[in-house]
């Protein structure tokens, strides 16, 4: 008789573990504007939860203008800028330690995976009381291609050492619900970071919950088996 696989959670950032989707967006809205480039405030949130490399991309092709290497790296570090000057106030989610600290507490293998490099990400991860030096996190820095890619998903199971077939991605944006399924993850969604029910589960998500507190809640749903 085979052994039950267990089940692994691998956790997007932004939006699902901390409440900080909206200072990503007025960070990039600032870094824009001082180049002088106006983009409307809704639709630089439809494209949170990519790479800046992908994000400034998509919004070249949006809004027609052409960004050369140069002003791309430019904006990526105005909005590393206008992004830390706002990251010291951004929490965590409503049960997203307690969230880890049952996966911890019980065994169930978990990590983090999040398409902003160390810069902005290192910051936020100490809020949440995760120390890199002790758990399995994966930054953009350390994959060849972000999210919607499955690179990032893929090296946190390598990393954790499980399959990636049993494992949960946890997002809070079409780009994570994506990538799972790019995977061959499944996708649990969480409206936390903006998107709707419907938009997740297009996606590919198979649950969908609130925050953290309310996935916590209902975990004996997905395999995280109290």
């Amino acid at each position: 008789m085979k052994a039950r696989q267990q089940t692994s959670f691998l956790f997007d950032l932004d939006g699902t573990l901390v409440d900080s989707v909206y200072d990503h967006v007025l960070a990039w809205h600032d870094a824009l504007q001082e180049e002088g480039i106006e983009v409307s405030v809704w639709r630089l949130h439809r494209k949170i939860g990519m790479s800046g490399g992908l994000f400034t991309k998509a919004l070249a092709r949006e809004t027609g203008l052409e960004f050369g290497p140069e002003m791309l790296e430019k904006l990526r570090l105005l909005h590393i800028k206008y992004y830390g000057s706002r990251s010291h106030r951004t929490r965590p989610l409503p049960g997203a330690r307690e969230l880890l600290s049952y996966l911890s507490g019980n065994d169930i293998p978990w990590a983090i995976a999040t398409s902003g490099r160390i810069e902005t990400a290192g910051p936020v991860l100490k809020i949440l009381g995760v120390d890199p030096a002790e758990h399995t996190i994966i930054t953009r820095d350390m994959v060849r291609y972000a999210k919607p890619d499955p690179d990032l998903f893929l090296a946190a199971a390598e990393k954790l050492d499980v399959d990636i077939g049993t494992a949960c991605v946890v997002g809070d944006a079409i780009w994570d619900m994506l990538a799972a399924r790019r995977a061959r993850a499944l996708g649990i969604g969480l409206l936390s970071g903006g998107y709707g029910t419907e938009e997740l589960e297009r996606a590919g998500a198979y649950r969908v919950y609130e925050d953290p507190a309310d996935l916590l809640a209902h975990i004996d749903e997905v395999g995280g088996r109290r």
